[in-house]
């Protein structure tokens, strides 16, 4: 498979979040052109298995097929596949089109022999927005998920935390007067404590990797007119979850702390931690690959079941001017996939 001809091509066609047609169309056809008669595909999104029974526990193997705009610090045409020097130049090169080709390359190893796995590869739309044309079209037709590998561009070592979000409205209530005269309640006053209590309030459970549950007031409105006591005063708080409690766990406990109304903007974006006991992780240590927590969030905040982020590129090229992959990175990649995951039991 010339799989870095499919990544210049597929960096030729616009793909950005929710415009992810032109491209999925075109791999569409080229995986069907190219031995993979059986892909199939539910809206922007694509996925092919291995022949395996029933009973065996399904890998699922995911990388993104859309992008972000190009920014204005680019100096080179964004949708130009420039090879050059060993790099392939392009949005979405790096992010995802490394980890997108190294995983292709990957199932088509693994699946020559039987593994102790069912195997399934993913192409998903709408990763770069957290849209809920992607994942979440994708996984009920899947069946249960027992493990996946996210392809991300992290050097190949093994993200085995990430952070998560929740966006919370808060509402703390008082009640109306003169400002002249000792009456009302005034919401500013009764909100004050509950945002010392988001300032400085730790959760005991702290990951490794990404440190405590991080909780910032970052927005705040309050009053009508100088001269009335105000009786609501909202707020906003930014919650970045450490992957050791749930986004459900953890706006429980915030609600049974505070006095004011809390209401989750969602509670999907959730953060992940996988084990440094779990099979893949032992055998990534044993591959000399390192464990880390990573502060961006990917599809592994879609996954209702344990997963490790890990794929080619640097990171720090995602999102910046003139993005590009080295081919010895896809290559790279692809063995370390392959290592990583040959007769794997989970």
């Amino acid at each position: 498979m010339d799989t870095i001809n499919l990544l210049q091509n597929l960096i030729r066609i616009p793909s950005y979040s929710k415009e992810e047609t032109g491209a999925c169309d075109y791999l569409e056809k080229w995986l069907k052109d190219n031995g993979f008669p059986d892909v199939r595909r539910i809206e922007n999104n694509l996925w092919m298995e291995s022949e395996a029974p029933s009973w065996k526990p399904t890998i699922l193997l995911n990388a993104h097929i859309d992008t972000v705009r190009p920014n204005h610090g680019y100096t080179r045409d964004p949708f130009s596949p420039d090879l050059e020097g060993g790099k392939l130049y392009g949005l979405g090169s790096n992010d995802d089109g490394g980890s997108l080709m190294a995983l292709l390359e990957a199932y088509s190893e693994l699946i020559k022999k039987p593994q102790p796995y069912r195997l399934v590869y993913s192409v998903t739309a709408e990763e770069e927005v957290s849209g809920k044309g992607g994942m979440d079209v994708l996984l009920p037709e899947l069946g249960e998920i027992a493990f996946g590998v996210i392809g991300e561009p992290t050097g190949m070592d093994m993200a085995v935390a990430e952070k998560g979000l929740m966006v919370l409205d808060c509402v703390a209530s008082g009640k109306s007067g003169h400002a002249a005269r000792n009456e009302g309640v005034n919401a500013i006053y009764e909100a004050l404590t509950d945002i010392e209590w988001f300032r400085h309030f730790r959760f005991p459970r702290v990951s490794d990797y990404l440190g405590a549950v991080k909780m910032s007031v970052t927005m705040i409105a309050a009053g009508t007119q100088h001269n009335v006591v105000p009786d609501e005063c909202r707020f906003v708080v930014d919650v970045r979850p450490n992957g050791m409690y749930s986004n459900p766990e953890l706006l429980e406990l915030i609600k049974e702390a505070v006095k004011c109304e809390v209401k989750e903007r969602s509670t999907r974006i959730g953060s992940s931690h996988l084990p440094t006991s779990h099979p893949i992780v032992v055998r990534g240590l044993s591959l000399g690959l390192q464990p880390f927590g990573s502060p961006t969030t990917s599809n592994q905040a879609i996954c209702p079941f344990p997963t490790l982020k890990i794929g080619p590129g640097d990171s720090a090229r995602s999102h910046a001017p003139d993005e590009y992959i080295r081919l010895d990175e896809i290559s790279s990649g692809t063995d370390i996939y392959v290592k990583l995951l040959d007769q794997l039991e989970i």
